[in-house]
């Protein structure tokens, strides 16, 4: 794998960018995973005010050899000392884009789909004829998002990856929203750095730039921050950090991260066969595709305990470590419920605005459906009712509802 990386990171060529001491604000949204945080960040994301990633930083851990797998003092996803800060603020500020203008120019789109899929397919391109071959394709179909009649961007986005899949379409069904033919063949690529469902690059943005470092709103979110704090200002020490824990009910929660886990085609965080790990999650390893090989979502300090637990155990410990931990750091933060976010987005993200010092975004928010295993709707988890209500109903589950500002009652939960 560390040949691989090298490969990819002088293929992705990103420069050295001297600014992180520059940076002067950044927010982070601190969650569990399935609480809704893709969706929050991405209508956040385009105030005009703030820089952020298409996706999370973690593959730009990866290649900064920063986090699990990467780091040999990591065994889980809390991260205490930054080993090379100056080489991941290269990735992020090369990453980075702001919600201004019209679509990005044509070798700026070049450049960010190029880097993008070497992070999604990156045993797969490293190759030279295939990369030769996505270099071709990109040329060919950017050329219309230059057109005065260009498509929209999700056609753009769907015509790139036709473009650059159009031999193996099924790849597409990896892609955040399902943009394949529907086969959802179990991912079982022989390397990955960025986790599926993969996303496809903002083609209307522009470019983070160093006039930017001390202006901008950075933002970032990932659930495995829960387990980070203190990640961002060892990262930026000169900016002001602000958070906002954004919480969603453990029903809600646990269900989602089911879905997660048993989905063919997403959310493959971890392979623990590289770590000599064989996983016995019940529920999960015997009946999926790389069950005993991939661990899901965020991976919690406390996570060989339950290497061989049944499923919903595993999920209500992912839930329940990330707000301990969040907690327990005494972070001082903004509260969200998700669940409130859906019924009130444009006064949530009003109040969320005034936090982190920005104005209220100049456009009604729009909620699209991002990084979803189905759309978001109250009750969702109710199928699955009689497996979630006997977890909620434990002491240590209910004292974490009502820290997070949830009632006793299901029919609360939505």
């Amino acid at each position: 794998m560390d040949g691989l990386l090298d490969t990819i990171r002088h293929l992705r060529a990103v420069p050295h960018a001297p600014w992180r001491a520059q940076v002067r604000r950044v927010a982070v949204i601190l969650t569990s995973s399935r609480s809704g945080s893709t969706l929050f960040k991405s209508v956040l994301a385009r105030h005009p005010g703030i820089a952020s990633l298409d996706g999370e930083a973690e593959p730009l851990l990866a290649l900064s050899g920063e986090g699990f797998g990467y780091d040999p003092a990591c065994s889980s996803d809390a991260i205490a000392q930054l080993r090379n800060p100056d080489a991941l603020a290269d990735e992020i500020f090369d990453s980075l884009t702001i919600p201004e203008g019209g679509i990005a120019p044509l070798a700026e789109l070049r450049a960010r789909w190029r880097k993008r899929l070497l992070l999604q397919f990156p045993a797969l391109f490293a190759q030279p004829l295939a990369f030769a071959q996505v270099e071709r394709a990109l040329d060919e179909t950017l050329l219309f998002s230059q057109a005065a009649d260009a498509p929209s961007e999700h056609a753009l986005q769907n015509a790139v990856l036709g473009a650059v899949f159009w031999r193996e379409p099924w790849r597409r069904d990896y892609y955040d929203g399902g943009q394949g033919p529907g086969e959802r063949r179990p991912f079982s690529e022989a390397a990955k750095i960025e986790e599926p469902p993969f996303v496809s690059p903002a083609m209307h943005a522009r470019h983070f730039t160093e006039d930017d470092a001390a202006g901008k709103v950075l933002l970032f979110k990932t659930p495995s921050d829960a387990y980070r704090y203190g990640f961002y200002e060892q990262l930026f020490p000169h900016a002001q950090v602000r958070y906002v824990h954004l919480v969603r009910s453990v029903a809600a929660c646990v269900n989602g991260l089911i879905d997660g886990w048993l989905s063919p085609t997403g959310f493959h965080a971890h392979d623990m066969h590289k770590h000599g790990v064989t996983l016995g999650i019940g529920g999960y390893s015997e009946q999926c595709v790389g069950g005993e090989r991939w661990w899901k979502f965020d991976l919690p300090p406390n996570w060989r305990s339950y290497i061989n637990a049944p499923l919903e155990e595993v999920c209500l410990n992912q839930w329940m470590s990330c707000h301990r931990h969040i907690i327990d750091s005494g972070v001082a933060a903004l509260p969200v419920r998700f669940e409130s976010f859906l019924a009130d987005p444009a006064g949530v993200l009003d109040r969320t605005c005034e936090w982190l010092g920005l104005p209220p975004l100049p456009q009604p928010p729009e909620l699209p459906v991002t990084m979803a295993t189905e759309a978001p709707a109250p009750g969702r988890w109710r199928k699955r009712s009689s497996q979630l209500l006997p977890l909620a109903q434990r002491a240590e589950v209910a004292d974490m509802m009502h820290a997070l500002g949830y009632g006793a009652a299901p029919e609360q939960w939505q």
